[in-house]
């Protein structure tokens, strides 16, 4: 009893250590990392967690096991592939997190000898040519054929003779396209004058101590995660799921009727995966209980047994569905993406949960109502849009910026490049420090996307891999580089004739100094890329002759962005009959302008000004606030270094204006001196006002054209339904809003009440209350 309790304690600290290592790895690796829906995590029970899309290999269970230990600080064990267990690095932190090791047939696959062809009279029946099937089949062993036909594989029913032999059901199972693929080939190859095509062996792998080892597991209300796609891919749309995490939550309470499985989908939305200082999302959707039915079926075995574990899979999949964006291509993604820039209304804020779920959305209506003419029209004038601005190497969150030429655009493109200057001079010693880690992680990540895309049937470019990768051989130069200029540093410091104790003190000096140099290169290199993106619709506005490109470009985005919005506005609640209640409305959290941006006010990510002004306060306090993340006020921005809690929204810079645009975050880093804003209205609005103006500006074309009173509706939430998850639970907020009205005020307005009322008597309380306390003073 002692030595099995030594064990899970052993076990516990490994875990934490294992959790504690790769958290700060993971910080340094993403840029941001908000969960969403973390309130659906079960504090205690036995649960799967089914995660979708496996776009990010071994970073995928990383993110997961984080943020799971972050809100509940539960175990969960990954099933991980034997083969990847097998790996020296990969290996041993897999076994410290306690994965569980699943045996692949393919990865035991070996070269069969001489080649095979079907029969013409029996799809079944395999024919060889100085093949020795005897030798190397047995029944319930499996077939692979080559690449050329999408690795088609089969299971052995009997081997008739060392060259024939039958397999259980065609190539490609029902479906009799991947029949007609081998036939097609293998006409090829006779044309060709050769005989049939190679093929591999699979060993029969039986699952049933891995099973048993997770039904343990569950039964002491374990967590178990697992990728039921199967292997890592980088497609934009859902893998066919594996039937794994149905038998495994079945058989769990089949075994023990006590034992309560519930199964969490879990959604991965990446903003530039394969890259460093990416964002990513972790959205986690409602816990999903297990049939009691199913349960039965599965306890009957043969077909009611078959039965049971697809009509689960089939719940697991609409569950997933829910918490994922899932495209039918890339192109269908960029477009859907260029859609929600151009719907946000001016100076709105989105966090990174609301940005997944408008993408979200606007697929679901995209993909309903794709064949509507006007639908058609839009998209064509969406990419001719996309196209002209790629020509002229802009990004559209750039276009309203980019203005005609002045005295002022040139004073500002000036002070840019001073400024990236000094950015570059601050980040120069660390990039060129870290430059050997750069290049080996971007050259050798490549080469192992190559192999890993001609090793795979389902991946695209092997993007998924090029992160991991990066991370891994990070992991592995670093050491050895910085050990190597400890050694430089204490050679300098003999042939220097230095005394012993610096001989000895220089390379603890070099190891711990490193490590920061390379954080604040990070650090100021971000701001120096942002600032360097900066630039171009500058230049731009510089170049005699494309003003008046530039004004077409403008007008244009301005008739895109309320053609958008009149689309949505008329088919949205042919999609939802909810909708007006229910539309995505500028967040309540977002702050408000304030007033005009100057050289002594800063502007915020989202196009307001803060309060406090640049001349008021320290220049190493604005560094550390805006760039380290180290104040309080900081603590709401840019990176996973800064701390906030799951709570809070995000003020950072999201992906908002870039997605796969490569576009920077200059404005949400540093913004001195004044941008250009082609509404100047919006110079007038008071900071009371500001808020009520941002949403008639959304709801203003929907009221014209419905003649109906739309619901003050805050920020983004839905309904529990089965279109999409939002959270709906208890969230962290600020006492009060910027604008100076109550939360708990907020709530107590009547929601039938028009909104411009509502509005304005909300304002109306405000000058009230600053007059009695101007009175009072």
């Amino acid at each position: 009893m002692a030595a099995a309790a030594l064990k899970i304690d052993n076990s516990h600290l490994s875990y934490e250590a294992s959790i504690l290592f790769w958290k700060l790895i993971v910080n340094i690796f993403f840029r941001e990392i908000r969960p969403r829906g973390a309130f659906n995590i079960p504090g205690k029970g036995p649960v799967i967690f089914v995660a979708a899309p496996h776009n990010n290999q071994f970073l995928d269970p990383l993110l997961l096991s984080l943020q799971v230990h972050k809100e509940t600080h539960r175990h969960v064990q990954f099933l991980t592939a034997a083969k990847s267990l097998n790996r020296k690095f990969i290996g041993l932190f897999s076994r410290l997190m306690g994965s569980i090791p699943v045996a692949r047939a393919a990865d035991d696959a070996k070269p069969g000898t001489g080649k095979v062809c079907l029969s013409e009279e029996d799809p079944c029946l395999i024919i060889g040519e100085g093949t020795r099937f005897k030798s190397e089949f047995s029944p319930r062993m499996q077939i692979m054929l080559p690449k050329t036909v999408n690795y088609a594989t089969a299971e052995v029913l009997e081997v008739i003779s060392d060259t024939q032999l039958r397999i259980k059901k065609e190539f490609g199972g029902d479906s009799e396209k991947r029949t007609a693929r081998v036939r097609e080939r293998l006409a090829e190859l006779r044309g060709d004058g050769q005989i049939g095509l190679e093929f591999k062996t699979l060993p029969y792998i039986d699952q049933q101590q891995m099973y048993q080892y997770v039904y343990e597991s569950l039964k002491r209300g374990g967590s178990i995660g697992i990728f039921p796609e199967g292997g890592s891919h980088d497609r934009t749309d859902l893998l066919p799921l594996k039937a794994g995490v149905s038998i495994m939550a079945l058989g769990a309470m089949a075994n023990d009727p006590e034992c309560h499985v519930k199964i969490v989908p879990v959604g991965f939305s990446y903003f530039h995966p394969h890259r460093y200082r990416s964002r990513a999302v972790i959205e986690f959707g409602s816990a999903l209980d297990v049939p009691t039915e199913f349960v039965e079926m599965y306890k009957h075995g043969g077909v009611q047994k078959r039965e049971a574990v697809q009509k689960f899979l089939d719940l697991i999949y609409d569950g997933l569905k829910t918490v994922t964006v899932r495209a039918p291509d890339y192109d269908t993604l960029m477009l859907i993406q260029a859609a929600r820039r151009l719907y946000k209304t001016p100076a709105q804020h989105l966090t990174l949960g609301q940005v997944v779920e408008l993408n979200r959305r606007l697929l679901e209506g995209y993909t309903h109502f794709k064949d509507e003419p006007r639908i058609q029209k839009l998209r064509q004038d969406v990419l001719k849009y996309n196209r002209l601005l790629r020509d002229l190497g802009l990004r559209d969150h750039q276009v309203p910026r980019a203005q005609k030429a002045s005295w002022k655009t040139f004073g500002l493109l000036t002070y840019r490049v001073g400024l990236l200057i000094v950015w570059t001079i601050f980040a120069l010693p660390g990039t060129i420090l870290n430059g050997p880690i750069f290049i080996l992680a971007s050259l050798l990540s490549r080469q192992k996307a190559k192999e890993a895309l001609a090793a795979s049937t389902v991946k695209i470019k092997g993007r998924d891999v090029l992160a991991t990768w990066k991370v891994l051989i990070s992991l592995g130069v670093a050491p050895v580089l910085y050990l190597l200029y400890a050694f430089l540093a204490t050679l300098i410091a003999i042939r220097a004739h230095a005394t012993m104790k610096w001989r000895i003190m220089t390379p603890l000096i070099v190891l711990m100094i490193l490590p920061l140099m390379n954080i604040a290169a990070l650090k100021f290199g971000e701001a120096g890329m942002d600032v360097l993106k900066s630039l171009r619709p500058l230049v731009v506005a510089l170049v005699p002759g494309q003003q008046r490109i530039l004004d077409q470009l403008r007008a244009m985005r301005e008739q895109l962005s309320n053609e958008v919005a009149d689309v949505i506005n008329d088919f949205g609640p042919r999609l939802y009959e909810d909708f007006n209640q229910w539309r995505i409305l500028p967040s309540a959290s977002a702050p408000p302008s304030s007033g005009t941006p100057g050289l002594w006010r800063r502007k915020s990510s989202t196009g307001a000004v803060d309060a406090q002004g640049l001349g008021l306060i320290h220049p190493m306090t604005w560094i550390d606030e805006r760039l380290f993340g180290w104040s309080r006020s900081a603590n709401r921005g840019t990176s996973a270094w800064a701390g906030s809690s799951v709570e809070e929204s995000s003020y950072a810079g999201t992906p908002d204006d870039s997605d796969e645009e490569d576009a920077g975050d200059y404005d949400h880093v540093i913004g001195l001196v004044p941008g250009h804003d082609d509404h100047s209205s919006s110079k007038s609005r008071s900071r009371n006002s500001s808020y009520a103006d941002l949403q008639r500006l959304r709801l203003s074309s929907l009221a014209q054209t419905t003649g109906t009173d739309i619901p003050s509706t805050l920020s983004l939430s839905s309904p529990d339904d089965e279109g999409f998850h939002i959270r709906t639970g208890h969230r962290a907020r600020r006492e009060s809003l910027s604008d100076g009205v109550s939360v708990h005020r907020l709530a107590a307005v009547d929601r039938k009440e028009p909104f411009p009322d509502a509005t304005g008597d909300l304002n109306e309380e405000i000058r009230q209350g600053k007059n009695g306390r101007i009175d009072a003073a």
